[in-house]
């Protein structure tokens, strides 16, 4: 195991998005903490605390109305839809969350290799003009400006929450400089995400969707990052990647039908990590998105941060099912298109 440095991202503020018995609550972040610390796993992570992001910051992506509703919602304790909710915390703690993957950003770029930034609210289903899906704002999209703020010009998002990631989706649709790819369920909560979903204008081709049928397993997610994330990334060649690091495609993690391990988490972040050390010296910053089933979550995102500090993984060629097959097969021949290098 080689001692890259990484770290995570985390304020205890985060806890004030009093949610009460919602999937997306405050035990989630408790119960990442408490595994990391059992095994001694926080001890050999940096630790930093996030600032709290800009106005200007967050309408990198967002609306004025949109920010200024999820404010005033926030300070009436109204939600912002039947599955947003919020408190009179959650405005502030919304920003925090986006200054959280903010801050992962520039650890990364500044002495850390990689970074994890533990926040909530999550943020990929907040759209440019709507906040919806548990999502207030869209941290990663707001991370991913960020960076090009900083330098850099080329940024890689992979998403593999098992929910499509339709804010991040059309905060970049017409963007060349962003290549989005997500691995999902579908169909599935929200709706979006299918394989003909490219792009558009300029941004034609820097959209990859990979739908996945329910009951899909470690197999099917990791043939599609090995056949269709590797060989478009490198082509793009990433300043920076950045992931929204959802666990909600575990095995039964109650929102979903797919039957990730926890294991499988290790092998897509090694896949991931090995696409920044080839294009932008090892520089990753992963953002919490989704995750339901505490001891599921917990434990996946200890896999991943074990990739980070340098454990290696091996990777096996798993037989995928057939109907997987066909669909990435589908969603191969329209990539092709735009990547050369897509076999």
């Amino acid at each position: 195991m080689t001692n890259d440095r990484c770290g995570i991202i985390y304020h205890p503020d985060y806890l004030k998005h009093e949610t009460g018995f919602h999937p997306e609550n405050k035990e989630r972040l408790l119960s990442i903490l408490a595994y990391l610390r059992e095994t001694g796993r926080l001890t050999k992570l940096d630790l930093k605390e996030p600032r709290s992001a800009t106005l200007d910051e967050i309408q990198y992506i967002h609306s004025k109305g949109q920010i200024e509703t999820a404010r005033k919602y926030s300070e009436l304790e109204m939600n912002l839809d039947p599955d947003t909710v919020l408190c009179k915390d959650s405005y502030n703690v919304a920003l925090l969350a986006a200054g959280g993957a903010i801050t992962a950003v520039d650890t990364v770029l500044d002495k850390w290799d990689s970074a994890f930034a533990l926040v909530r609210p999550p943020g990929h289903h907040a759209t440019p003009t709507k906040s919806m899906g548990f999502c207030i704002f869209n941290n990663i999209a707001i991370a991913a400006r960020h960076a090009q703020k900083m330098g850099k010009k080329r940024v890689l998002i992979v998403d593999w929450d098992v929910h499509h990631g339709n804010g991040t989706q059309d905060a970049f649709y017409n963007d060349p400089t962003v290549l989005y790819f997500s691995t999902h369920q579908y169909p599935h909560y929200p709706g979006t995400g299918w394989m003909d979903e490219v792009g558009t204008g300029d941004g034609e081709g820097f959209n990859i969707n990979v739908p996945l049928p329910a009951e899909t397993d470690d197999s099917g997610f990791i043939a599609a990052f090995k056949e269709i994330l590797v060989p478009a990334a490198r082509e793009f060649s990433p300043d920076i990647v950045l992931i929204s690091a959802g666990m909600d495609a575990c095995n039964n993690d109650g929102l979903a039908q797919m039957r990730m391990s926890v294991e499988g988490f290790s092998v897509l972040a090694s896949i991931v990590k090995s696409i920044a050390k080839e294009c932008c010296d090892g520089k990753v910053a992963a953002v919490l998105e989704g995750g339901y089933d505490l001891n599921l979550l917990s434990h996946s995102v200890a896999a991943v941060l074990d990739v980070s500090m340098g454990k290696e993984v091996e990777i096996e060629q798993l037989e995928v099912s057939s109907l997987v097959r066909a669909r990435l097969d589908d969603i191969k021949k329209i990539q092709r298109r735009f990547w050369q290098s897509i076999d």
